[in-house]
């Protein structure tokens, strides 16, 4: 038997804070995804809208509540075409989730390689990469697919399947090389592809001084566990971003170990 507490007249099952908490945390996390892009704006004009259809319905006002139910009603198709990308990322957020993607302690793990049968990632030709190319300010961005899930951008690029080496990274980026300009991706200790096109951030708090090539880092981040070093054009400086975050100005030893933390 299911007990019932009552409180100021209203009938509240335990079942009933649950199904609160759920929800709360659910909006909480949608709320995380669209904040800072023009999808809470959209966002909160829906809302307004939901809750004037529900006050119209609660005074009784029959047309205009029958004009803004129909509204709602068929508005549900227009608010899946607008909100496509945050549903999509909202998925993504989902299924990449550590529950599902870890390599121990899940059932999900007999669905993914087990970690002792891939090679473990050759870091030092990387960083090398990224010292030659820093001191010379060559602009690059090398995205690191631990998982991989980056088939998609993959195939907009160049394929290439060659071993990870500091001067293939360097030569790829030159200035004149016509695979220089979008990404390289890396995974399983091989160069899979350069000239990837990349999904760009469209978080409005973004910040304003850096340029496409931090952005589109950003956005493959936010969307994948994939991490992404960047190397700036202007400065030279060296950057890493994860979760759709940048970490600005690493020195060399700050990116071996930041990598290496996300490798363990």
């Amino acid at each position: 038997m299911i007990n019932y507490t009552t409180l100021l007249f209203i009938s509240i099952r335990w079942l009933d804070v649950v199904d609160i908490l759920v929800v709360s945390i659910i909006l909480y996390q949608l709320y995380q995804l669209v904040k800072g892009t023009v999808a809470i704006k959209i966002f909160l004009g829906v809302l307004a809208i939901y809750l004037f259809w529900k006050f119209a319905e609660i005074f009784k006002m029959h047309l205009l509540s029958e004009i803004l139910g129909n509204f709602i009603g068929l508005g549900m198709l227009a608010l899946i075409i607008v909100f496509q990308q945050e549903i999509r990322r909202f998925l993504l957020l989902i299924g990449n989730n550590r529950f599902f993607s870890s390599k121990s302690g899940s059932f999900f793990k007999m669905l993914q390689s087990s970690v002792n049968e891939q090679e473990k990632l050759k870091l030092p030709p990387i960083i090398d990469a990224c010292k030659m190319l820093a001191k010379t300010k060559t602009g690059a961005l090398i995205i690191i697919d631990f998982n991989a899930e980056l088939k998609l951008f993959i195939d907009s690029g160049e394929k290439i399947n060659a071993k990870i080496s500091s001067s293939l990274l360097q030569n790829i980026f030159f200035k004149n090389s016509p695979l220089h300009d979008g990404g390289v991706i890396i995974q399983d200790n091989l160069i899979k592809a350069a000239r990837c096109i990349l999904p760009v951030s469209d978080n409005l708090d973004f910040p304003s001084h850096f340029g496409l090539r931090h952005r589109a880092a950003a956005g493959i981040t936010e969307s994948t566990q994939a991490i992404a070093i960047i190397i700036s054009e202007e400065t030279g400086k060296i950057s890493l971003s994860k979760k759709g975050e940048i970490l600005y100005n690493l020195t060399l030893e700050e990116l071996d170990r930041q990598i290496s933390k996300e490798l363990s």
